[in-house]
């Protein structure tokens, strides 16, 4: 065999690896964001439970329980892309959040042997949320860079790969929380 096919088998043995890298990454982006998905349904199936619960207590936040409903309502209609789906994350994660800032008002609730289960529930997914996007942020990086870096950029640009977004937390969520503004809640 002569020297120029052999850089030829090179060459082509070469862009096969990139593209299965380039494909491998991808796919690893996918299969992280299903998992994720996966646990946001989870979070999303213990909603009602959870606002049945409440609803007995906190008939003056009805709004906020209103709010979960149509958001997790929405979450599950499905048709949702990407984007739109952590977009609806945030909002849950703000909403459930005020929910469990506002229980400290009802005692009663406090004490309730199924709003406690339910609370620890919620605790243990949205530790497993967290875990789920530190793994989504760490594969759409890997696959960022892969898309962005020499060689491999070349062949992403041509199989028309574009850059993913990580999840970042809303400004407001990055302020240092004020304490006593929670305990002097009415």
């Amino acid at each position: 065999m002569n020297a120029g096919l052999w850089v030829l088998i090179g060459g082509a043995v070469l862009i096969g690896l990139l593209y299965n890298s380039l494909v491998g990454k991808k796919n690893q982006v996918e299969n992280v964001f299903a998992g994720m998905d996966a646990i946001l349904k989870k979070r999303y199936d213990l909603i009602p439970n959870l606002i049945s619960t409440v609803k007995t207590y906190m008939k003056h936040e009805q709004g906020t329980l209103t709010e979960i409903t149509e958001i997790r309502a929405k979450a599950i209609s499905g048709n949702l892309s990407n984007d739109e789906k952590v977009e609806l994350d945030n909002k849950v994660t703000k909403a459930l959040g005020g929910i469990m800032v506002a229980v400290e008002n009802y005692p009663d609730l406090k004490a309730n042997q199924n709003f406690l289960q339910l609370q620890r529930s919620l605790n243990e997914i949205e530790e497993q949320i967290s875990a789920a996007r530190r793994a989504y942020n760490a594969a759409v990086t890997d696959y960022n860079n892969s898309i962005e870096m020499a060689p491999t950029n070349i062949l992403a640009s041509v199989m028309r790969y574009q850059r993913k977004q990580v999840f970042e937390i809303s400004q407001t969520e990055r302020q240092n929380v004020n304490v006593k503004n929670l305990f002097n809640q009415s």
